[in-house]
């Protein structure tokens, strides 16, 4: 199923658009429903509907802002706690641990569909320019995570020892981390080399590259290990079931909730036209 679904990503980031955020929608909006199920096993009580829905929201309304459809004020985020919780009054009573609904379903929408519409944020992220650096830029934090992802795996199995923190992964090493630290920066280096410069005409300093390269690499592991604190409070060894054998969108996607945010933080400090790169 990978070898599909990767190709038909890319080609989805690469067109941008309606495609895009359909598709980064759908994905919130399951990622909010194995999240609720999660949750649930672990005694929680979400308002799984409401939490799907608004999770499913969330790129759609970047999507139409970015358009300028209709601009959507930052405050108007403020307003998400009260409509939750004037859902779980009314859906719930007093019997119903009303707060306990709203707050656990209120961070599955933050946990789920507001870090997912960053992909769609990042496609047209202000230095990009052209449909080729849109998609560079979107796919630098996603190759990052999965390099970061393989340095770990590669390093830990290579060399062992200390574990990094066995109470929540107890197969996750310290050596491990440190080799995704390394490989993270390495891989890019290489992109910056040979594709962010020569085709989008962006680039980070030696210091910008090192920092948003360690930064990435520590934010995608603290992700995973988010993800499996959830699992392991639930009883569950995987999300759901979506892709056979590896999980579900929960699984998949893990590290990237964490990553794509930071990722357009750190491309508002980082990030540089080449020739500025080049002259520092």
């Amino acid at each position: 199923m990978a070898l599909i679904g990767a190709p038909v990503a890319l080609g989805i980031i690469w067109i941008g658009g309606a495609p895009l955020a359909t598709l980064a929608s759908a994905l919130a909006a399951v990622a909010a429903w194995e999240y609720c199920r999660l949750a649930s096993a672990a005694g929680h009580q979400p308002l799984m509907p409401l939490t799907v829905v608004l999770s499913a929201l969330a790129p759609l309304v970047v999507h139409a802002h970015v358009l300028g459809v209709f601009r959507v004020p930052f405050y108007a985020w403020s307003l998400a706690p009260l409509v939750m919780l004037t859902a779980a009054m009314a859906l719930r009573g007093v019997t119903g641990k009303p707060l306990g609904a709203a707050a656990v379903s209120l961070f599955g929408v933050f946990y789920t569909g507001v870090p997912l519409s960053f992909v769609y944020a990042l496609r047209y992220y202000g230095y990009a320019v052209g449909d080729l650096a849109g998609a560079l830029v979107v796919m630098l934090p996603v190759l990052l995570t999965w390099a970061s992802d393989t340095g770990a795996y590669a390093s830990g199995r290579l060399i062992g020892g200390r574990k990094l923190v066995p109470s929540i992964s107890p197969g996750k090493t310290v050596a491990g981390a440190v080799g995704a630290l390394v490989v993270t920066v390495v891989v890019l280096w290489l992109f910056q080399r040979f594709l962010f410069i020569p085709k989008a005409q962006l680039a980070f300093t030696p210091w910008g590259l090192v920092i948003f390269g360690l930064a990435i690499s520590a934010t995608a592991q603290v992700g995973d290990l988010a993800e499996s604190l959830l699992k392991r409070e639930a009883g569950l060894k995987d999300s759901g079931t979506l892709f056979p054998g590896h999980g579900g969108v929960l699984d998949r996607l893990d590290s990237l909730f964490f990553v794509l945010p930071v990722s357009y933080l750190l491309y508002d400090v980082l990030l540089i036209p080449a020739i500025t790169a080049a002259r520092s």
